[in-house]
């Protein structure tokens, strides 16, 4: 989304003064590094990781793509057991150096057709070129023709940085997701998932497409990585044993959520298993509803096969990265109940294939997130992750026969029904009594705990008369999916009496895995917390910008607090609060002291609710579009911070007044900044980084010493009672060099951002 920036006159009166860190050193760092500025377009940004993933006790190297990668210089992984060294760095090839690879390679090539064995020479280092001079003819000729001749392959500057790291992971490192961020010039860039794993993990050798006769079997277990080009198919030749009750998985999307700049938004894997013969076993081009695809497939007699892949419309580039877990893996395909009362023992049975255990203990302890993971370990697996579920209302199960109104289940509200479509066309009916009329809710949690369930929630009367429906209700704190197919209705019911709710699937499905859960009572006002970036680096200002996303329940619309959650020392958040009824707010962060980076920290909201005092957890996200149009808060595990620019302390400028700062309906106010008298401020610009809709320029002032900034309120877009914070960004313009086009225009840089000013719209 691009981010707009506005000029900004403002002015600010008051009583609280405000520290702001700036420019003088945001200059001396803008001298330094010209290239870089405070922009999220000019961002260091990672698009893939090839191999995306190792096993335990080995050392892999891992191509990475991305853009603005220049200057990397450090790997942050998350967790323990995880170390990784940058090896080489290389832009982007140019044209002549394209044109120059290709004349070597063409050599190289007819060389090789002679019968002579001779290295490769004189090529550039670049990742991609590395182990060229190793490759067979038939490999050599396959990639100059997939690398640099295909007429099909996407060229995308998102992706052609390129970074070769060494990731060394210990024996004992735990299995399953991490995050992985690269040190850049630019600053941290985004985290990308890296697995770790306990079976083998074997890489692609191309040419391994479907004309291919000389593919090498494979044991396994094993993790097969590869990336799919334009118009590409991949195959794997690998041993099986009669009896061998196989699971294979795919992780694509899983890898890489969603894709800018394709359509459906991912890589949509598509997956076959063939015999020796070439007969198809089995196909699958999903699981359920995640486009990565699963399949079971017990071995009739031992002997060779093939796993393929390929892209469901056969597109492909860099980032179309894959892992197909091939082995006699636990795989768990249903889960009853979907969660638990709060600080209860949950004892939840399971199905599914290569499962040892049929029960797995459910995390019910108190203080943790409301849903929550876990998996089952068995030797060198880790079974796919489950989600479930935890609440601290009272709990009951669902009970046989209920498809009618006559035959409903009772229930006492609040409460949550952990209840199952257990067959085709099934449908649950619970009853219930209200001693008065008012606000019920009934709320599905299904689809958000992997169930397959596709809800739709109907609310009836004691007549019969239905008062309310609903199908798809979306949370937007579930950033992954994209159908959001549990139910949620919120109905005021005219009366005391009796009433039913009742609860189907809108495909008529079911079976033993359409488990749900039903919460069902009086509104309850809650909330949850969603900020970006993830990733935020400290630049000369010390000060960066975050967006914070409250997602609102059942009707709350009271102010939310937000504070650091045990921060080391030296830093602070400002405008560090979600006005009433607001639904997003932009604040800053100051690190006001030096720290060693990077520095994993934690926020925490905090809300009045009745007469209780609620806290949540922020969790950080990546704001990612999808084909061209769509966004999503897509959740990452940590949120990370790092420090450009050297230690010292840049100069202070302060603003002189109370916040917030109260502007009338209409009309206009000012704030005085006190800055140091400095010839390097000359040329400098105070700009509001994304307005508020409504707040117009209206001009600066600028005096020895002190800057005043006024700003004024549109009367029709704004009206008393807004709130919200001002983030305002310092622009330094310089003239285009002497050599360029007669009409180019100054080239705008932004050398960081203030402190967030708090306001707020009062009547005149």
């Amino acid at each position: 989304m691009t981010r707009s920036t506005r000029r900004i006159q403002i002015g600010l009166a008051g009583r609280h003064a405000i520290s702001l860190f700036i420019l003088p050193a945001i200059l001396a760092w803008f001298m330094a590094y010209p290239a870089w500025g405070q922009s999220g377009e000019r961002e260091p940004h990672i698009g893939y990781l090839y191999p995306a993933g190792g096993q335990q006790g080995t050392t892999v190297q891992v191509l990475v793509g991305g853009q603005r990668l220049g200057g990397a210089r450090s790997v942050h992984v998350s967790g323990a057991g995880v170390s990784a060294t940058v090896l080489q760095y290389s832009r982007p090839l140019n044209n002549d150096q394209l044109k120059e690879v290709r004349k070597l390679l063409g050599n190289l090539v007819k060389l090789r057709r002679s019968g002579k064995t001779v290295p490769a020479f004189g090529l550039p280092e670049h990742p991609l070129l590395r182990n060229v001079d190793r490759m067979s003819l038939r490999e050599l000729e396959h990639w100059i023709a997939l690398r640099l001749n295909s007429a099909k392959k996407q060229q995308n500057m998102q992706l052609a940085d390129m970074a070769l790291l060494e990731i060394t992971i210990a024996a004992d490192a735990k299995p399953g997701r991490r995050e992985l961020r690269l040190g850049t010039g630019g600053g941290l860039t985004n985290p990308l998932r890296f697995e770790v794993g306990g079976v083998v993990e074997v890489c692609e050798k191309e040419p391994n497409d479907r004309d291919t006769v000389e593919l090498g079997a494979v044991d396994i277990p094993a993790v097969l990585n590869g990336q799919i080009m334009p118009g590409d198919v991949d195959r794997f030749r690998f041993r099986a044993q009669q009896g061998q009750q196989l699971v294979f998985t795919v992780q694509a999307r899983a890898l890489i959520p969603y894709l800018a700049d394709a359509v459906p938004g991912w890589f949509q894997p598509v997956l076959a298993l063939h015999d020796a013969q070439g007969r198809e076993l089995a196909f699958a081009d999903d699981y359920r509803f995640d486009p990565d695809p699963v399949f079971f497939h017990a071995v009739p007699e031992s002997g060779e096969y093939e796993v393929e892949i390929r892209d469901s419309i056969y597109r492909g580039r860099d980032d179309f990265v894959y892992r197909i877990i091939v082995g006699e893996q636990p795989f768990i395909t249903r889960l009853h109940p979907l969660g638990g009362r709060t600080g209860m023992k949950i004892t939840a049975e399971i199905g599914g294939w290569n499962l040892l255990e049929k029960e797995i203990l459910l995390d019910t302890a108190p203080g943790g997130a409301s849903v929550r993971e876990t998996a089952l370990y068995t030797g060198p697996w880790r079974s796919n992750p489950i989600r479930y579920a935890v609440d601290n209302l009272p709990e009951m199960n669902e009970r046989e026969p209920n498809d009618t109104l006559k035959k409903a289940r009772k229930i006492d509200p609040p409460h949550i029904v952990n209840g199952r479509i257990a067959h085709p066309g099934d449908v649950d009916t619970f009853q219930f009594k209200a001693a008065s009329g008012g606000a019920i809710v009934a709320e599905i949690c299904a689809r958000r705990l992997h169930s397959p369930v596709d809800s739709v929630l109907q609310l009836f009367d004691a007549s019969g008369t239905r008062l309310a429906t609903n199908d798809d209700w979306e949370d937007k704190g579930e950033g992954l999916l994209t159908h959001h197919a549990d139910s949620y209705l919120r109905a005021d019911l005219p009366k005391a009496g009796v009433y039913y709710v009742q609860v189907e699937d809108a495909q008529r499905q079911g079976g033993a895995e359409y488990g749900y859960r039903l919460r069902l009572g009086p509104p309850r006002p809650d909330f949850a917390l969603r900020m970006t970036p993830s990733s935020v680096t400290f630049r000369a200002s010390r000060t960066s910008p975050l967006t914070v996303y409250a997602l609102r329940k059942d009707g709350f619309a009271g102010e939310i607090g937000l504070r650091l959650k045990e921060a080391p020392p030296g830093f602070k958040l400002e405008g560090a609060r979600i006005p009433p009824g607001c639904d997003q707010v932009r604040m800053t962060i100051t690190a006001t002291q030096p720290f060693d980076s990077p520095a994993a920290l934690e926020l925490e909201g905090v809300a009045t609710i009745g007469n209780e005092t609620v806290v949540r957890p922020v969790t950080p996200c990546e704001n990612m579009m999808q084909a061209f149009a769509y966004w999503h808060l897509t959740p990452t595990l940590q949120l990370l911070a790092t420090a450009m620019g050297g230690k010292g302390r840049p100069p202070r400028i302060e603003a002189i007044g109370e916040t917030p700062v109260r502007i009338p309906e209409g009309g206009s106010a000012q704030v005085s900044l006190r800055v140091p008298q400095a010839p390097m401020l000359e040329g400098i610009k105070l700009e509001l980084s994304d307005p508020p809709k409504g707040i117009a320029l209206q001009e600066t002032i600028s005096v020895p010493g002190k800057w005043s900034l006024v700003l004024k309120a549109d009367a029709e877009a704004v009206k008393a009672g807004y709130a919200d914070n001002l983030i305002v960004e310092a622009v330094k313009e310089t003239a285009p060099p002497p050599k360029t086009k007669k009409n180019a225009k100054a080239q705008r840089v932004s050398l960081g951002v203030l402190p967030a000013i708090p306001f707020e719209i009062v009547s005149r």
